[in-house]
């Protein structure tokens, strides 16, 4: 008799999706890739997109998958990336696929929200949230300037993995972990702010019922059973946004560390009881995001590897497609010949990226990199020294010792950035695992299921289950003296 237990995880990025089974046996769980596929933007009429559907039908593909291999999977979760969400209409059809939050459409809507709608630190008192200019609230305010026709027709407004987990189940829910993503969420009330909700001409009925991670959405349509050959399968609502998922598997052996999860965008935070909102916070421009168990993620976003996967991308033959030989070749360049700040708006979507970073460098007087080797060797000394710059104002900001830095997601892999990160900031490292986001996926679903008893259970699960590397700091003079450096710059620069 099989006594293991299996579940079905949808890990969707901004740049890839993935299929995966977690089997939860013996007290450790492991992971199987089902499928891979893209999650490109498709561009028309003026605007970047998503296309809900292509995700929906390699969803769709995965559980056939299940299927044909007779894989007793116990439910389904589903999680990707934050922010963007799907108009529903009147007849229960999509209206359009969703606008992606790289789309420019919204660049000038932060600051003309607030000059307009609600004063910016009357937006940050009441969300906590850090200001994006891609966030839902000023997507949803861009939306309106622009009579968008999905917006007005709508009769439920879904964010990506509830609007997912509707096509699956026919169940509309608003899941906390996602929502609170979107600048329109009240940490205090745990719900949606109905004066933000009302500045952008919409109600809380346009959007589904709140729902905390671990709970049970609905069973999968009878159209999905036939289509998949599948039984009435739970749908769990787990933490939706991709970052609360992975932080709910960080392998911390205490709660008083930090978390770097670490891939397309860069997650720099602490895990805290309650919201950080305060003057500080919000001169420093920190997010608070829900998490599982009533906790809250304070962090920062930072651009992270995006500068290199678009570099990458445009270089196509002309650089090594393995990163090992990429990164030996950056290492033999001269370090701090070039600084950047990633998070400076010049690196949001520029047409081309190695030319934004040799202007960026232009203009700040520096040595303009040449190549690919310098290119890559600049983004990862930028990155490591952007991390300290944000790693000083978390362990100020925290109200425990910080001295620890877990490095989770598919940047745990980059052992070189993963060095210059300990020598940048001047703490251990501990890196992995790879997986962290579908490890939490799988883990919040074993929960709900009551297979594991709370999130202290999922990390020693998790912890028993994988190898983290670490690294201690190495060169403190060498990066103290580059940090002065990229601090000029980035004053410089303005």
């Amino acid at each position: 008799m099989d006594n293991n237990k299996y579940f079905f995880a949808v890990d969707l990025g901004a740049t890839s999706g993935r299929t995966i089974i977690g089997t939860l046996a013996e007290g450790k769980v492991q992971l199987e890739e089902l499928t891979r596929f893209d999650n490109s933007l498709i561009e028309t009429g003026g605007h970047f997109y998503w296309d809900i559907f292509a995700l929906y039908n390699e969803i769709i593909k995965g559980l056939k998958l299940v299927a044909k291999r007779q894989l007793p999977i116990t439910s389904i979760g589903i999680d990707t990336w934050g922010v963007d969400f799907v108009c529903i209409g009147e007849d229960n059809a999509i209206l359009r696929n969703p606008i992606a939050y790289r789309d420019p459409f919204t660049f000038e809507a932060m600051d003309e929200y607030f000059s307009k709608c609600v004063d910016k630190k009357r937006v940050y008192e009441t969300t906590g949230i850090q200001f994006m200019n891609f966030n839902s609230l000023f997507q949803l305010y861009a939306m309106r300037r622009e009579n968008n026709v999905a917006l007005a027709n709508a009769k439920k407004i879904l964010f990506v993995p509830d609007a997912l987990s509707w096509m699956l189940t026919g169940k509309a829910v608003c899941e906390y972990t996602i929502a609170s993503t979107s600048q329109m969420l009240n940490p205090r009330t745990k719900d949606l702010e109905p004066e933000l909700l009302k500045s952008v001409g919409l109600t809380r009925e346009k959007f589904g019922m709140m729902v905390n991670p671990g709970t049970c959405i609905g069973t999968l349509t009878k159209e999905v059973q036939k289509m998949t050959g599948l039984g009435a399968i739970p749908v769990i609502a787990v933490a939706g946004h991709d970052t609360g998922s992975a932080v709910a598997a960080v392998p911390a052996k205490n709660e008083q560390f930090a978390y770097l999860s670490s891939g397309t965008w860069s997650l720099m935070g602490i895990e805290t009881e309650d919201a950080i909102i305060n003057e500080v916070s919000y001169e420093r421009n920190f997010t608070n995001e829900g998490g599982i168990e009533g906790t809250t993620r304070f962090l920062k976003n930072i651009c992270g590897m995006w500068l290199l996967e678009r570099c990458r991308k445009e270089w196509g033959e002309d650089a090594p497609r393995d990163y090992a030989i990429l990164t030996a070749e950056a290492m033999a360049t001269k370090p701090f010949q070039s600084i950047i700040n990633p998070d400076d708006k010049m690196f949001a979507n520029p047409a081309d990226m190695q030319e934004a970073i040799k202007e960026y460098c232009r203009e700040t007087g520096q040595h303009v990199p040449e190549g690919y080797a310098e290119t890559c060797r600049c983004i990862f000394e930028s990155l490591a020294l952007r991390y300290r710059e944000v790693f000083g104002y978390l362990r100020e900001m925290a109200a425990f010792p910080v001295n620890t830095l877990h490095i989770i997601g598919g940047g745990s892999l980059n052992r070189q950035l993963n060095q210059f990160t300990a020598n940048a900031t001047g703490v251990e490292v501990l890196a992995g695992p790879q997986e962290c986001t579908a490890l939490g996926n799988i883990m919040i679903q074993a929960k709900a299921a009551g297979e594991v008893n709370d999130i202290f259970d999922m990390r020693s699960i998790i912890a028993d289950s994988v190898v983290m590397n670490r690294f201690v700091p190495e060169d403190k003079e060498l990066w103290d003296e580059a940090y002065g450096k990229y601090l000029e710059i980035k004053k410089r620069k303005g």
